[in-house]
């Protein structure tokens, strides 16, 4: 147990398999921690605000709401592997087991990725998602503004 310090303002987490990554969304940053003892492995600029995390098994995708992308982030040294373009005002990051499933807050959509960043599509969910959760079969998305949840 204990409590770490990662950055400014961070709002989401996500673990890797041995270390945990957070969102500083006013520090422009993720924080990578070793999941075992808390200690910082690095701290990687990744643009203005980023939100959402996840890890898709080889590499770590975060939204960067200010600049409407999603970062890919190699492991073991938090180097961009590529910046891809979604929807306004991108929130929640989720995987599939096989693709990245980015939540856009202000277009009120989910971008579907590749691992490789392609676009596999856009769908349309209810009013300012946030964030998402894969069941083992579908995508599920919570809509702030609307009060709803959405299923894909």
């Amino acid at each position: 147990m204990g409590t770490f310090a990662v950055g400014q303002y961070p709002t989401h987490i996500a673990f890797d398999g041995t270390n945990i990554w957070v969102t500083n969304t006013s520090g422009n940053s993720v924080t990578k921690l070793r999941g075992s003892d808390g200690t910082v492995l690095g701290t990687y600029i990744v643009g203005t605000n980023p939100r959402g995390v996840a890890f898709d098994g080889e590499a770590m995708w975060v939204a960067v709401s200010s600049t409407n992308k999603v970062v890919k982030l190699r492991l073991k040294d938090g180097a961009v592997l590529g910046s891809f373009n979604v929807g306004s005002v991108p929130y929640g990051v989720v995987f599939d087991g096989a693709n990245i499933w980015v939540v856009n807050f202000a277009s009120s959509n989910v971008t579907k990725l590749a691992a490789n960043g392609s676009a596999l599509g856009t769908f349309n969910v209810g009013q300012g998602p946030e964030d998402a959760a894969f069941d083992g079969a579908n995508v599920w998305v919570v809509n702030v503004n609307d009060g709803t949840a959405s299923k894909l």
